[in-house]
């Protein structure tokens, strides 16, 4: 094994990939043509690859998974990408790491035996429901309605672009609660997608032929609420957990597909010739794979470095973020130049590479694309933003230090002002609490302070309420921010300028 490789995967991980390959190369690899030209892949295989225990490695075993750390899914996701199937490497990822992770997070014990225990085994294939035909990334703005009614909620609108919507058995889907409150008002809900009141139109795509892309519409369908995952209105809060989980999935795929098609790529080089020799011995072709190995092997190691990061329970946001937008344009790229390879053959359907050609442009699209990943990057890296877990009971070693106090927070201002950056800036915020108002001023560079503020608020850009509690727990990250804007426990008048102030202070 490359002693590179060793820092992250060990003989058990290798044992396991072997086990994997063989199984892919008897029960895949000799139908994937056929199951590109029929648009589906058999129940019946899925079904295989359930009792295989792939889908539940890293699940519990009292739920049937094998309790594995993250890097056996690691190797799972690598192998699955190998295979020259996009259709099929996304219908496992979307199983592992993308529907059922909310159930055992977030689900009821119902549902994780009435929908998680039976994915595991393969019974059942799911899916998830964010994207709709006039909301994508923008999730908080989603129209799909769920209103409570008794024992039920009813649920009316659509979603798109939905991977295993149409040969699916359920979907985690996402919707408003409550249409009035925002990202406040979003809420996760397991549908069964034989409910009365679905219909289902499957997309014609240019990629990933072999799996199902749907298109789902709801008329009124009943959604019993012991459905709900987790509690109603914290959706939007688990889909920013879970969504590190997808892109690091979306990222394994990508490097894995650039090893494959490279290694496709240089067996047809070997065997090609031209001008008496073969193609591998022209410099201007070596160079370029050099290139390609090269860029390969530092974003799957980055990759890898993340997948640690997450198997350590640590929340990458950045990371995550990174390796998605590095892994999925690599592979868009590495396609290109491996295509060039084969010269005009590279453009007929009877080899790999165009399947691989078509199947990797959706990397950069699906799972957030290049352009919101270099937004929350640039977000992090520009603006100082923090994304943090939802909640932590891991204490740190300056914990005790934190001030406990609003009025001991705000004498730290000063120290955690970021006066370059404040520099031509003019802001004003009113912080109203139950035991007292501060209205912060920057002026150019200045922070000016004033306690016991006056209530006028036409003299601030913006106005903050809560309470003391609230705000404590928050600066001191014992509450992730991001929650308590949702539920409500922060109100802002003006959220983009409270963004811009927060950016100009150190963390406590």
């Amino acid at each position: 094994m490359n002693t590179a490789l060793s820092y992250y995967f060990n003989e058990e991980h290798e044992a396991f990939r072997q086990t994997i390959k063989q199984f892919l190369k008897k029960e895949a690899e000799p139908h994937i043509d056929q199951w590109e030209q029929e648009g589906k892949i058999p129940r019946e295989f899925w079904k295989k690859f359930g009792e295989m225990g792939y889908f539940g490695l890293a699940y519990p075993e009292a739920y049937g998974g094998s309790d594995l750390d993250f890097f056996y899914t690691v190797v799972m996701i690598e192998e699955v990408s190998k295979v020259f199937s996009g259709g099929l490497a996304i219908t496992a990822a979307v199983q592992t790491c993308m529907s059922t992770p909310y159930i055992f997070h977030h689900g009821s014990e119902y549902l994780k035996e009435e929908f998680m225990r039976p994915a595991i085994a393969g019974d059942k294939i799911g899916c998830i429901g964010i994207t709709e035909p006039g909301a994508g990334s923008d999730v908080q703005n989603i129209q799909t309605r769920a209103i409570k009614e008794g024992d039920y909620y009813i649920l009316n609108g659509s979603k798109t672009f939905i991977t295993n919507g149409i040969y699916g058995h359920f979907v985690i889907l996402v919707c408003k609660t409550n249409p009035n409150a925002g990202a406040a008002g979003v809420s996760l809900l397991v549908l069964d997608l034989n409910s009365e009141g679905i219909t289902k139109n499957k997309l014609k795509k240019l990629g990933w032929h072999s799996s199902d892309t749907a298109e789902l519409h709801f008329d009124n369908v009943k959604v019993p609420t012991k459905n709900l995952l987790g509690e109603e209105g914290k959706g939007f809060y688990y889909l920013m957990g879970g969504l590190q989980l997808e892109r690091l999935a979306g990222s394994i795929m990508g490097y894995a597909a650039c090893e494959g098609m490279l290694e496709y790529g240089m067996e047809y080089m070997r065997q090609r010739e031209a001008f008496g020799r073969p193609i591998n011995k022209f410099q201007v072709l070596r160079h370029r794979v050099a290139q390609m190995a090269a860029e390969i092997e530092a974003t799957k190691f980055y990759v890898l470095q993340t997948c640690r990061m997450h198997n350590e329970k640590k929340y990458a946001v950045k990371e995550s973020s990174i390796s998605k937008l590095l892994a999925s344009e690599l592979a868009d790229k590495t396609a290109y130049q491996v295509l060039q390879f084969f010269g005009g053959y590279g453009y007929m359907e009877e080899y790999k590479i165009a399947r691989a050609f078509r199947d990797s442009r959706i990397g950069t699209i699906g799972g957030g694309t290049s352009e919101i990943m270099r937004e929350i990057i640039a977000k992090m890296v520009i603006d100082d933003a923090n994304y943090d877990r939802a909640t932590s009971n891991e204490k740190s070693s300056n914990e005790e230090q934190k001030p406990t106090t609003v009025e001991g927070i705000f004498a730290t201002l000063p120290s955690r002002f970021k006066k370059e950056k404040a520099a031509g800036k003019n802001l004003s915020v009113l912080f109203k609490f139950d035991t007292a108002n501060y209205l912060v001023q920057i002026n150019d560079g200045h922070l000016d302070i004033q306690s016991n503020a006056n209530n006028e608020q036409a003299s601030a850009d913006c106005i903050v309420e809560t309470n003391d509690e609230t705000y404590i727990a928050v600066e001191t990250g014992k509450i992730n921010p991001q929650e308590a804007f949702m539920t409500g426990k922060i109100k802002v008048s003006e959220l983009m300028k409270m963004m811009e102030f927060g950016g100009l202070f150190k963390r406590l």
